[in-house]
């Protein structure tokens, strides 16, 4: 297994990361040949380098130190250019739906990949859980494809994930308070369950930022109220990835943590991708974030009198190597669809008491399920085509999700039809 080993690693200086205008703008890729899992890349590493300006830039406002702000400045705007970058590959032929098929897509395979290697049981319930929703949710928009565009999502996925009911959207809308979950002690946590949280939370808050601001621009009124639900949804996910983190974790930490996180995903790019150019841009960025890491390393010992080995591990974990996922994702969905939320816990629905504020909060957002964007996308597909789109390789594992002409409301979400 490859193995690395981020502080031992040559630093570059501020002059030899910053790129002129013909370097900064990247060639777009080919929506048509791009390899699924080299758009997946892509679509998180973006992800991950917003969270980076927005972390900056928070930590920022909340620093009264000036030379402290000036080394966070000459960090963000290279972080900044590499962000610029990576989200300027996306081409201008590529729908927004199309690439928010990327984004489930990402979702689904990635959550998967970080749950099948988290050592933390709290922590890895709280991904699966979750990935249930997400893969939910690529079904939603594959069938807002299908119906929009005649186009089908397994061409855009590579047939890598299965498209199909997972827990039904209109099941996902939970009381605020429950998608607050148990904070980590990262003084004690394992480095994986560090990253794990550190890259979801990231991801997650991409996704909600991607559709709260495309949302609008959807060309017909379904597409826009379907993305409108979806978006709400995606806040509760980063509400219920962020509160994973350690609160108590400096501002120093969690720069030094997150430029470790930074450089761990680019390394692990580096060492999967199969695109030649986009393997030589993820080597020039893990150049870049090294010097990054550099940085934070030294004003954590400088401010803190924190050494960075009591933060991070001298070696990275195994590198996060897409791939994938259906076996793995099949029997979460077998197991636990019928699971939702009772404040830091999950239970089966049956499992509430009758007054539960779920039900509550269920009444208030879908009081009428007719008029529910991700059902009503889905029945109008049904009504057009005679059944759902769906990719599957064998049939739902869910016996009540298997049944094409009729979009299941109720499990999860009513007490009594749980499997």
């Amino acid at each position: 297994m490859e193995t690395f080993r981020p502080f031992e690693q040559k630093a570059r200086t501020f002059d030899q990361n910053v790129e002129d205008w013909n370097t900064l703008y990247r060639k777009p890729y080919d929506k048509n040949a791009i390899d699924p899992y080299t758009k997946l890349r892509i679509i998180l590493m973006n992800g991950i380098e917003v969270e980076a300006a927005l972390f900056g830039h928070n930590f920022n406002r909340m620093c009264e130190d000036q030379d402290l702000r000036r080394s966070l400045a000459m960090i963000r705007r290279v972080e900044q250019q590499q962000q610029k970058s990576i989200n300027w590959l996306s081409p201008g032929d590529e729908t927004q739906l199309e690439t928010t098929i990327g984004y489930e897509h990402l979702a689904v395979d990635l959550t998967a990949w970080l749950a099948m290697h988290e050592p933390d049981a709290y922590v890895k319930a709280c991904m699966d859980f979750a990935l249930l929703e997400d893969f939910d949710h690529l079904y939603r928009y594959a069938n807002l494809l299908e119906l929009d565009m005649d186009i089908p999502a397994q061409k855009l996925v590579g047939e890598l994930v299965e498209i199909t009911p997972g827990r039904p959207t209109i099941a996902e809308h939970r009381y605020p308070m429950e998608s607050v979950k148990k904070p980590c002690d990262f003084t004690t946590a394992d480095i994986r369950t560090k990253l794990g949280a550190l890259i979801l939370t990231a991801g997650e808050q991409q996704t909600m930022n991607f559709y709260m601001n495309i949302g609008p621009t959807y060309p017909d009124d379904n597409g826009r109220q379907l993305y409108q639900e979806i978006g709400m949804i995606e806040e509760q996910h980063v509400s219920h990835y962020g509160s994973l983190l350690d609160p108590s974790c400096s501002w120093l930490e969690n720069l030094l943590m997150r430029e470790y996180m930074e450089c761990y995903l680019y390394w692990s790019f580096y060492t999967s991708e199969t695109d030649k150019r986009m393997k030589e841009t993820w080597e020039l960025f893990l150049a870049y974030e090294l010097s990054h890491l550099q940085i934070a390393k030294d004003l954590l010992a400088t401010h803190e009198n924190t050494q960075w080995e009591q933060v991070v591990e001298a070696e990275f974990p195994e590198p996060l190597h897409f791939k994938p996922t259906k076996d793995y994702v099949r029997d979460v969905l077998e197991n636990q669809v019928a699971l939702t939320a009772n404040r830091e816990e999950f239970v089966p629905v049956d499992a509430l008491p009758e007054k539960h504020e779920y039900y509550a909060y269920q009444n208030l957002v879908n009081r009428d399920v007719d008029s529910v964007p991700s059902h009503r996308t889905i029945v109008k597909q049904q009504n057009d085509a005679g059944q759902d789109y769906r990719y599957e390789e064998k049939a739902n594992p869910v016996e009540e999700l298997r049944d094409r002409k009729k979009d299941n409301t109720t499990i999860g979400r009513k007490a009594g039809v749980a499997v």
